[in-house]
């Protein structure tokens, strides 16, 4: 709690006058609750990804479509998501939180929202706040890793090489996405986990009803997908039947 306080207060953190004193009070309670509520849940959203093994990666979705989007994709058997953080300067940080926000309203945890694109402790708190269950990063930062392992989420940062990886299992990830997976031959990708298989691997980048299966098959504990499995585009313009039939072929290739 002492560690939350100081990163929402930093510089500014002041004395606080008696009249407002019952309101912070009840604040940090609800920090509390709500860190040891996560905590709770971090072996059930950690069973999640590994049974699913598919996570559904949300590239700035259309605010419009994405609730009739991802229901196409629950249909088709999809249960874990990720909304992530646009780098661009098209969409705030706050766009993002409404989106993972209106989604867990919607599915109410019978879809695991996460985020992504995670790269600083301000993005794991704007994530956190909108109630996201995992994080994702396209790097290995230790103080990410560590906040949201603190907050009782699960981090799943990113790495490459033997030596990425093992540091990333070092800070504390439950998962590490081998990014970008597309880059790599299958054989390569084998060769850097034998060593290291108690890190339990996320292959994301160039994933798709094609290669899945040969991804878990490779032993790896998931798939990150993108366009492949939810096509903005389709979303934006209510091909949401498409939307199924994608995310369809990929769960189904998968199992």
């Amino acid at each position: 709690l002492k560690k939350i306080y100081i990163l929402l207060l930093g510089e500014n953190a002041r004395e606080i006058p008696d009249s407002a004193a019952g309101s912070a009070v009840k604040n940090g309670l609800r920090y509390i609750y709500a860190i040891r509520n996560n905590r709770s849940k971090r072996a059930e959203t950690i069973s999640a990804i590994a049974d699913n093994k598919i996570i559904a990666i949300l590239r700035r979705p259309d605010e419009d479509t994405l609730i009739d989007g991802m229901k196409a994709l629950y249909r088709a058997g999809i249960r874990l998501a990720e909304v992530t953080f646009d780098r661009s300067g098209k969409y705030d940080k706050e766009y993002t939180a409404r989106m993972i926000r209106k989604l867990n309203e919607e599915f109410g945890g019978r879809m695991l929202i996460g985020a992504g694109t995670v790269m600083s402790v301000e993005d794991v708190m704007t994530a956190y706040e909108a109630g996201a269950r995992f994080m994702i990063s396209p790097n290995a930062n230790a103080d990410v890793i560590k906040l949201t392992r603190d907050l009782g989420l699960v981090s799943i940062p990113a790495a490459m090489t033997p030596s990425e990886i093992a540091f990333a299992c070092e800070c504390g990830a439950d998962f590490v996405k081998l990014f970008p997976a597309n880059q790599f031959s299958l054989r390569y990708l084998k060769d850097v986990t034998a060593p290291i298989s108690e890190a339990k691997l996320l292959a994301v980048g160039g994933v798709d009803a094609a290669n899945a299966k040969d991804f878990i098959d490779a032993g790896f504990a998931g798939v990150g997908i993108g366009t492949a499995i939810y096509n903005g585009k389709l979303a934006k313009e209510g091909k949401f039947d498409e939307l199924y039939e994608n995310a369809k072929k990929i769960v189904e290739a998968v199992k």
